[in-house]
């Protein structure tokens, strides 16, 4: 019985339920495939379809479709689903976090989406999710350290950046959408997506536009091999000038450009016969040696199914070498039950052997695969691509030198940038490469962090000394590196030192031609993770600039030495601040900033102004530390997740912790925390019998009340719908954390500032300096207001708020002491100034909770009318598109009289039409539920109305009239419009819409 109540004190119903909804998506997905119909994306998230499907379901949904396979899933289906996300978790976020809050929620739904089958895990998972929905900032912050994300400003202005990932359509492992998306959950802001020698055009527009949804800055960019002296280099073009997908699209369609990309096919398929060569002779030498080292037993690899996993990537190395681990790892798994059975009846020796077998099974990694088993010298039988050879057999692509490579590359678009890739290049190679290349190269990528984590790093500070030679512009210098680089390429040896010698020496005579390259276009600095994103990386992708990232950023990566890599690289910063024009700032903001100009720190709780970083220059220094960092952590824990059967004692206690808590439980368990010292302080210092056992309640009745009050006052007060409640504007939740702390502050402001520090130690009572009093005790309570709002995690504005509420609080509190005493003189109450004295803490709470009603109320108000602003202006800005877009349609009919004959858009034989007057109806039900549900959607409607123009205005109140034509709308809810759960959006529709009408036309009258 005991463990049945404990069972009930963890995780909530909705947990299971939000689980139960997950799963779903897999086991039903016909249901919800009304979300990839036309006309979905055009609803609202906080709109009408929250009465069809719960966000949890939408949001579940989205994510299966992101990490759906390549071949199961589309492209339009993951850009939608991606647009969903975007919709569903971030536009709508609020609290003071939300774009760290919108991360963690995406970053916690992918683990949930990808647990299934593990219900204990999905159960915490779940949990997770909905306490980070609330916004709390202490949640968030210890959900994104958990999931080693650095949190970024909330006004995404930081400079973080990956100039050369890899998605799965070359070697990575995620889809072009799914690729975006986790660039945005780390905080990416600027991206180079890299494909190797050609790109298909339904990549390029799935990268564009998943980019554009998330207001990734995106560059796409082509790896190229070309010949210099006696091997390869490689060079990464990147195309500029094409802004969207269609201009992207038309360039790839260009007869040339598609010759061009055709060669870059040839040099694919000649890298995918060495692959499939390479396979056919491991299962020839090495697989059996695999097998016997890991106590596995492996039928030989099958092509065929090989080139369907690296589907619909480019097959290479890093494909086969998780293929081969894959299938090990199935073997392995089958071979644990064998292996637990032949542990439990072996003697010592034996156990210790299968205990060693065991461990090498599970530390068995696919980049061991390939560093044991697929190395190219392994394999002297076979052809590398990077060999250089005239062979018929080798693509015409891989015969040019990198000089008649760019002659081809100058031909396919104006504007263009080319990457040098060091790799294992000298100061030398790349001094002649720059030269020979007619300053065409203007970027190189001085940072691979795969090179750079491989120890190959010894030319990167000569090339970079190069560099700087060469963007200063002083001639001196940069004759003093390119000689300094001639003396240590004669003592290097290389066989072909006499042509390289006459090369450096062409180049010191025509040193002001390799300066003269550069004055124009300097050589800038690239920095890339190569990352695919697969499990044997050490690092994943992203760098931000530390000096951009949050002051709790900074100090996590201090902290936190070893989980992250410190780059020995500086990119220098300025800032920039942008003031808002006085019409460009809020109604909140305008309210608070006239009324409390005065306020010290004000432009701590209203933000005035935009921050932006501009960069000023980059070096390098290897013995230094430089000031970027790896968004990415360490993975230490490599494994394959094998192990023994073995009784180990241990419970598992993560799940039995307070964060796991039932919800209304710790609830509880917070209102009694509080409670039980705020009883004991009254109880024990009060000799008056009501205060001492009822002082406690008194107090906690005070802040409820204002925490209650606050929040249905701001989100509409008496002017809310009918449809709601008071209690449906309560945050449970904020009221059980306003009372937990809360009664702490019993004891502090009662008996350790007015009793044992005032009256006790310096005499000041009611009677002696009622100014003195309050002020204290004013002051005492703003420092601790402030002290546990820096504990939870609150931002500097509440913070320093909440501080000087408390200050604001000492003539009210003295107002309040003369009123009552002026009562309890009225009435002779004998010993008034006693009374006053032993109810003083209570009275200044009660002016504190005053003056906080005041401001967070009207705090709460204005951020609400914000809010629906945000939502309101969407649709609006939809509704006038899409009437815009109708009027070309009807270029004969008068302006601003399509919408008054309904009929003849419903009825109308042009499928376009209808599909727009549809998208109008969508964008009226979701105003029709704005005005309905969302707290302070009426006044801000209004409001917007009236600012509208008169054309607008009336194309507003003519969509609005649409909701008349009850058949045609009821027939789209039956069809599906909102997918199978539509009988409670058209109840609501067919009971309430009447009304609606009629208030908008009465509220409106005044704008016709």
């Amino acid at each position: 019985m005991g463990k049945f109540k404990v069972k009930y004190c963890y995780f909530d119903r909705r947990d299971h339920e939000l689980i139960g909804i997950v799963n779903s998506v897999y086991d039903a997905d016909n249901i919800f495939g009304y979300a990839r119909k036309l006309y979905y994306p055009f609803f609202h998230p906080l709109g009408i379809k929250e009465m069809a499907e719960s966000k949890g379901l939408r949001t579940a949904y989205a994510i299966v479709n992101l990490l759906e396979s390549m071949e199961r899933g589309e492209v339009q289906n993951r850009l939608q689903a991606l647009a969903a996300l975007k919709d569903e978790v971030l536009d709508t976020a609020g609290g003071s976090m939300p774009k760290n809050m919108a991360r963690i929620l995406l970053q916690i739904m992918k683990e949930l989406v990808r647990a299934k089958g593990n219900y204990s895990l999905q159960l915490q998972l779940a949990h997770n999710f909905r306490m980070a929905a609330f916004g709390k900032p202490r949640v968030v912050r210890r959900l994104l350290k958990y999931y080693h994300l650095l949190e970024m400003p909330e006004e995404w202005n930081q400079l973080t950046f990956d100039d050369h990932v890899h998605d799965a359509n070359t070697s990575g492992r995620k889809s072009p959408t799914h690729l975006i998306m986790d660039a945005w959950i780390k905080g990416i802001r600027r991206l180079r997506v890299i494909y190797y020698h050609c790109i298909e055009p339904r990549f390029a527009a799935e990268l564009i536009e998943a980019a554009r949804i998330m207001e990734i800055d995106l560059r796409i960019g082509i790896e190229f091999w070309a010949r210099y002296r006696d091997r390869y280099i490689s060079f990464i073009w990147v195309a500029r000038g094409l802004p969207d997908v269609e201009a992207f699209l038309c360039f790839l369609a260009e007869p040339h450009v598609v010759h061009f990309m055709e060669q870059g096919r040839g040099v694919l398929k000649y890298q995918q016969a060495y692959v499939l060569s390479l396979l056919k002779s491991f299962n020839a030498h090495y697989l059996d040696t695999m097998c016997q080292t890991l106590g596995i037993d492996l039928p030989p690899l099958c092509p065929e199914a090989f080139f369907q996993f690296a589907a619909p990537g480019q097959p290479c190395i890093p494909h086969l070498g998780e293929y081969i681990h894959a299938l090990a790892v199935a073997a392995m798994q089958d071979r644990m039950d064998q292996l637990n059975q032949s542990f439990a009846t072996a003697d010592i020796t034996e156990q210790q052997e299968i205990k060693d077998l065991v461990e090498r099974m599970d530390r068995f990694s696919a980049q061991e695969v390939i560093a044991t088993y697929l190395r190219p010298e392994m394999y002297p039988d076979i052809v590398h691509p990077l060999t250089i050879s005239d062979s018929p057999n080798v693509p015409e692509r891989l015969k040019l030198s990198f000089q008649e490579l760019f002659e081809r590359i100058k031909l396919l678009h104006h504007d263009f940038r080319i990457t040098l890739k060091l790799g294992d290049l000298k100061p030398e190679d790349v001094l002649e490469i720059l030269y020979e290349g007619n300053g065409l190269i203007t970027r190189v990528e001085i940072i691979n962090l795969k090179d750079f984590i491989a120890g190959q790093t010894d030319h990167l500070v000569a090339v970079n000394e190069l560099q700087e030679a060469i963007n200063t512009g002083s001639l001196l210098k940069l004759k003093r590196v390119v000689r300094h680089i001639k003396l240590s390429m004669e003592q290097a040896g290389y066989a072909d030192e006499p042509d390289r010698v006459k090369k450096l020496f062409n180049i010191l005579y025509d040193i002001d031609a390799l300066k003269k390259m550069y004055t124009v276009r300097p050589l800038k600095s690239r920095i890339g993770s190569d990352s695919t994103g697969r499990c044997h990386q050490t690092y994943g992708m992203g760098f931000g600039i530390v000096d951009t990232l949050t002051s709790r950023a900074m100090h996590q990566i201090k902290t936190s030495v070893g989980n992250r890599l410190i780059l020995p690289a500086n990119i220098n910063v300025s800032q920039r601040m942008t003031s808002f024009a006085t019409n460009e700032i809020s109604r909140g903001a305008k309210w608070m900033m006239n009324a409390l100009k005065w306020l010290p720190g004000l432009d701590q709780i209203i933000s005035l102004k935009k921050k932006e970083w501009i960069l000023t220059s980059f070096s390098l220094d290897m013995k230094g530390c430089g000031n970027i960092v790896t968004l990415g952590g360490i993975q230490k824990n490599n494994t394959n997740g094998l192990g023994l059967a073995l009784s180990t004692g241990k419970k598992n206690t993560r799940a039995n912790s307070w964060k796991n808590l039932n919800t209304k439980f710790k609830n509880c368990l917070k209102i009694l925390i509080g409670f039980v010292p705020a009883f004991v302080c009254f109880s024990l210092t009060k000799d008056w019998w009501f205060l001492a056992y009822f002082g406690a309640f008194i107090w906690f009745g005070i802040t409820g009340f204002r925490v209650i009050l606050q929040s249905v006052l701001g989100g509409g007060g008496i002017n809310r719908s009918s449809l709601l409640k008071w209690n449906d504007y309560v945050s449970w939740e904020r009221l059980t954390d306003a009372l937990l702390y809360t009664g702490f502050s019993v004891p502090l402001l009662d008996y350790v500032v007015k009793t044992l520090v005032l009256e006790q130690t310096f005499g000041i009572t009611v009677a002696s300096s009622p100014l003195m009093l309050y002020s204290v005790m004013g002051l005492a309570n703003g420092i601790y207001l402030s002290s546990h709002n820096t504990f939870r995690g609150m931002p500097k504005g509440a913070i320093t708020g909440n501080f000087f509420r408390s200050i604001l609080a000492i003539p009210v509190a003295i107002l309040f002491n003369s009123l009552i005493g002026a009562i309890l003189i009225f009435f002779n109450t004998p010993g008034v100034e006693g009374v006053l004295q032993k109810w003083a803490a209570i009275i200044s709470k009660a002016a504190s909770d005053t003056v906080a009603g005041l401001i967070e109320g009207t705090v709460d108000r204005f951020q609400n009318m914000d809010l629906r602003k945000r939502d309101i202006q969407k649709k609006f800005s939809d509704l006038f598109e899409i009437y815009s877009r109708m009027e070309l349609l009807f270029p004969e009919t008068e302006e601003l009289k399509i919408l008054e004959k309904p009929h003849l858009l419903f009825c109308n034989k042009n499928s376009e039409v209808k599909d727009m007057a549809v998208m109008i109806i969508i964008n009226a039900l979701d105003l029709f539920y704005f005005w309905m549900y969302l707290p302070r959607a009426r006044m801000t409607m209004l409001d917007m109305v009236s600012k509208l123009t008169p054309e607008e205005k009336t194309i507003f109140l003519q969509a609005q009239k649409l909701l008349e034509q009850e058949q045609f709308i009821s027939r789209l809810f039956v069809e599906g419009i909102l997918g199978q759960n539509f009988p409670r959006p058209l109840s609501f529709y067919l009971t309430t819409y009447k009304n609606y009408l009629a208030a908008i036309q009465k509220k409106t009258h005044s704008f016709k």
